[in-house]
């Protein structure tokens, strides 16, 4: 009877999880999209926006360092490694954004060595994982 309730509440959790990564991941997207609206919605003055979205990235920023801090901490080796994926991506993607707004040589080297950098950990994160996974025997 308690293994149904955990399933149950587990299933629950599964879902709403999904569901709220979803909902994020559509609003990053209306901001790439549509920003002006997006951060008129969000809460940001239009006239005079100040450092309202850098505030924001700084945040996020934040919440995203110590994910990455927490998930070391427990070992979790494959949510490491895919943080650090996803993480790669984004860095490559703010070189290609870097290139295309200032232009700025050492911004674009920045984020193009931390998306090499965050592949590479990723690779050795992966690694880690497989070697903490149990060993099967072997069968035949």
């Amino acid at each position: 009877m308690a293994q149904r309730k955990d399933d149950r509440v587990n299933r629950v959790v599964l879902w709403l999880a999904i569901a709220t990564g979803v909902v994020l991941s559509l609003i990053g997207v209306r901001f790439l999209i549509d920003p002006r609206p997006a951060a008129f919605f969000f809460g940001i003055n239009k006239q005079n926006p100040g450092f309202a979205l850098h505030a924001a990235i700084g945040l996020r920023d934040v919440w995203l360092g110590l994910l990455l801090v927490i998930f070391a901490f427990l070992r979790d080796w494959r949510a490491v490694t895919l943080w650090l994926g996803l993480a790669t991506l984004v860095c490559l993607s703010d070189a290609l954004i870097a290139l295309m707004s200032s232009g700025r040589g050492w911004s674009i080297a920045f984020h193009a060595i931390s998306g090499v950098f965050c592949a590479a950990l990723a690779w050795m994160a992966w690694s880690a994982a497989r070697n903490d996974s149990p060993r099967r025997p072997p069968t035949g």
